[in-house]
């Protein structure tokens, strides 16, 4: 049997980042994921600032992108209709994940994580503290981290179900290219392209991300929503090929483990229920759990690894709590027509949502200014079901 004192199963940005962390800090670290990568991974790829800062916190210099890669053009729209510009928006970096994903894992294995990539796991066995491969390795831990994603393994394995179905998020997108590529165009954000959510376009070096997303029990016709949006962008989707992903779009777990089995990252339901942003939460929640590894371990009670990463989660917490206070004022159907009409008049409104994406301003400050705009939203949504 092979020792280690934290495995990490999954190596995308939750689990690379927990690798690299808890492999800084001298212990022996295995990195298991079931594909190798480079590897294909559904997501707009859009990097918030909040997203960069936690990259550079962790890894120690800036993320690395083009000129290129940087957006500051944002063009906002409300059932296709335009609802603002935004010229000089805080900059968001436009990446594949192919490539984004691969590099953070190339750094977890620079620092001493050892590789299991390209291995699927067939069994977790707490009692004993191991983990088995299909290929019949047997690995020990004292501390387990599960970063593999929204149809957590590790998830189901303390709970049964990786996620609630009633509440999950689910989206859509394809990789437009061809005439459809515009690398210099704007990021295009479209709310009502779903119900309980919006659709995109991100235009990239190569391709340009489209989908639409939102709560999944409010979408029936998620494809259908889909196709409605491709063709309103003049966007041929017979030929396309949809990727389909759940989101866990806010559903976050309160208890993310139990005891030296930790949850990070979508396993843990840390995305951002209004933006759908989750590759900041991955790589921060990532670090925090590792934190809390080594702690647990160097005091030789790996069983209070979850006590101590609950405690450095609740600012987390909090932010996504008020979030999703927020979000039925942004997409209630009854509310929604207001909201828009309120996005298309405010300019502070919409560069509060940029500055929030950004990092550069909290959930608490923009719920506080919601709670004024109420009553005026609430009288636009009487006049708009009259």
């Amino acid at each position: 049997m092979d020792r280690f004192d934290v495995i990490v199963i999954g190596a995308g940005p939750a689990g690379a980042s927990a690798a690299f962390v808890a492999a800084q800090a001298g212990l022996r670290v295995a990195l298991i994921d079931r594909r190798t990568f480079p590897r294909d991974k559904l997501c707009g790829g859009l990097v918030t600032g909040r997203a960069r800062r936690h990259y550079a916190d962790i890894f120690g210099h800036e993320m690395p992108f083009g000129p290129q890669d940087r957006k500051t053009t944002v063009d906002f729209r409300y059932r296709g209709q335009p609802v603002g510009i935004i010229e000089d928006a805080p900059a968001l970096c436009a990446t594949m994940r192919w490539d984004m994903d691969a590099m953070l894992c190339r750094h977890a294995l620079a620092a001493g994580a050892q590789n299991f990539t390209g291995q699927a796991v067939a069994e977790i066995d707490r009692d004993s503290g191991t983990v088995t491969l299909k290929g019949g390795a047997m690995l020990s831990y004292g501390v387990l981290i599960g970063a593999d994603g929204v149809n957590s393994q590790v998830a189901r394995e303390l709970f049964g179900q990786p996620f609630d179905r009633a509440r999950i998020g689910f989206g859509l997108e394809i990789e437009a290219d061809g005439a459809d590529v515009d690398p210099a165009a704007p990021i295009r954000i479209d709310l009502g392209a779903a119900q309980w959510g919006y659709g995109w376009v991100f235009p990239k070096r190569c391709s340009t991300t489209v989908g639409v997303g939102g709560v999944l029990a409010r979408n029936p016709e998620m494809k259908r929503a889909m196709s409605a949006y491709c063709e309103m962008l003049g966007i041929d989707a017979a030929e396309a090929s949809f990727k389909g992903q759940f989101l866990p779009f806010g559903d976050f777990r309160t208890v993310p483990g139990q005891g030296a089995v930790l949850l990070a990252g979508d396993a843990a339901g840390l995305v951002d229920p209004i933006t759908g942003e989750g590759i900041g939460y991955a790589m921060q929640s990532g670090q925090l759990a590792a934190k809390a590894a080594i702690a647990a371990l160097n005091d030789g009670h790996p069983e209070t690894a979850l006590t101590r990463y609950r405690r450095a989660l609740r600012p987390v917490h909090r932010a996504l709590r008020m979030a999703r206070l927020i979000r039925p004022v942004i997409f209630m159907p009854a509310l929604e027509p207001g909201f828009a009409r309120a996005f298309q008049r405010s300019s502070s409104l919409r560069r509060d949502y940029l500055r929030l994406m950004a990092g550069e301003v909290e959930y608490a400050q923009i719920l506080a200014r919601l709670v004024l705009r109420l009553p005026r939203l609430g009288v636009m949504a009487v006049r708009a079901s009259r």
